[in-house]
């Protein structure tokens, strides 16, 4: 593992969809790598979401705030919830951890993949 691995953009995006749920994204390989969060998001240690990894999204969506259209695919309004930019500290098959430096996010969090799963662990590291 490096010390510090390059990072990007970081959205939640919440979204009033058939279900309220926060749509985390994390610019990887040059789209936003998504996970819809049943919950909001973890502000303190100690508190664990499940992350379902969803497609990918185009970079430019990351600024998207408004309405999709009923009879489209993610219906609903979107709102941004959080932003800012994160650095990746190790990334692998099962597991990401990053530091977001976000508007209300900050700190360490992890990704880790449930076996061989769509479903993540999203929480924030203590320290």
């Amino acid at each position: 593992m490096e010390d510090e691995l390059p990072g990007g953009i970081y959205v939640i995006q919440k979204h009033h969809a058939t279900h309220l749920h926060y749509d985390l994204r994390l610019e990887m390989d040059g789209v936003l790598k998504s996970w819809a969060v049943p919950k909001e998001p973890p502000l303190k240690p100690g508190v664990r979401r499940l992350a379902v990894q969803v497609e990918d999204h185009l970079v430019e969506y990351a600024d998207f705030e408004g309405v999709i259209p009923e009879g489209h695919y993610g219906a609903g309004r979107v709102e941004i919830w959080d932003r800012g930019r994160y650095t990746l500290k190790e990334r692998g098959e099962n597991k990401i951890v990053f530091e977001v430096m976000g508007e209300r996010l900050r700190g360490i969090y992890c990704l880790i993949r449930f076996r061989g799963d769509r479903n993540w662990l999203f929480f924030k590291k203590k320290g």
